[in-house]
């Protein structure tokens, strides 16, 4: 992904300065890459963590590393495409204006009207404050842990969780909401699945234009993209858990569908394509 000494957002509200953490035991890797199993699936991995030394976190920030300044300034130019490509996409084809996010950079903890944000929460969207949340040792995670590797994999990170913002200024994302809190757990874990399932579709939409118009792409970039969604499928993620693989518990999607649901979205181009909602093959 071409990116260096491109244009940034605004739109970033950097805290890393004002938290820290580390954790002991297993380690800062394993430790988040067992929480962003826990995320992505909606299941207790407090299993996952026994046998071993406790874990804990300490206050505290410090400077940013080189590492971090990078990742911030990759985050940074990845939320500036999406605030042109959306607003492009909400004139033309919805008639509507497009009002963009505010990201929030954390590291280790932070706070969110929609709850504390963590390791364990993983990359999310509040729609209380429109803002979306990412630790972005988060990338590290997604690339030697769960074996999603590339900037483009990271960008689908930054791309989904925008996308969910997407359906909030589309309404999309309230109504089902609402649905989702008169309804079993089982119907709230299906219409979850449609909600990510579009959204993974919205950033393949994204990305089909932000190839197009910035030339930013790198042969293999769809391919990173593409892989990122395969490891991080609710079937996937449990079958590398330990776990048989249980549709009535799966939040996100499987890889197969997170996969054909971003291709459908790149492919076609078109918000309308990405109508997760009224379809029975899902």
């Amino acid at each position: 992904m071409k990116w260096q000494g491109r244009r940034g957002s605004r739109n970033i509200e950097d805290r890393r300065r004002m938290s820290g953490g580390r954790a002991g035991g297993i380690g800062i890797g394993g430790l988040l890459a067992i929480l962003a199993i826990g995320y992505f699936l909606g299941v207790d991995v407090t299993p996952m963590l026994s046998g071993g030394p406790g874990t804990g976190t300490s206050g505290g920030g410090g400077e940013l590393t080189d590492a971090d300044r990078r990742a911030g300034e990759f985050v940074s130019v990845t939320l500036a495409d999406t605030e042109e490509i959306w607003a492009e996409i909400f004139s033309r084809e919805l008639g509507q204006r497009y009002e963009p996010p505010t990201l929030v950079l954390f590291k280790a903890v932070t706070q969110s009207p929609c709850g504390g944000a963590s390791g364990a929460t993983g990359p999310f969207y509040c729609p209380l404050d429109r803002k979306a949340y990412l630790d972005t040792q988060f990338f590290t995670t997604l690339a030697q842990r769960l074996g999603a590797k590339g900037d483009f994999a990271a960008a689908y990170v930054v791309a989904h969780e925008i996308a969910h913002h997407v359906q909030n200024e589309l309404g999309i994302l309230g109504e089902a909401n609402k649905i989702r809190q008169r309804s079993s757990e089982a119907q709230s874990n299906a219409i979850s699945v449609r909600i990510e399932l579009q959204a993974d579709c919205f950033s393949g939409v994204w990305a089909r234009h932000a190839g197009e118009r910035f030339g930013s792409l790198d042969p293999g970039d769809v391919g990173e993209a593409m892989n990122a969604a395969r490891q991080i499928g609710d079937d996937t993620l449990q079958r590398n858990a330990g776990q048989r693989p249980m549709p009535h518990t799966f939040t996100h999607g499987t890889s197969e569908q997170r996969q054909r649901w971003f291709a459908q979205g790149y492919e076609s181009g078109s918000v309308a394509a990405c109508d997760t909602f009224s379809t029975n093959a899902l």
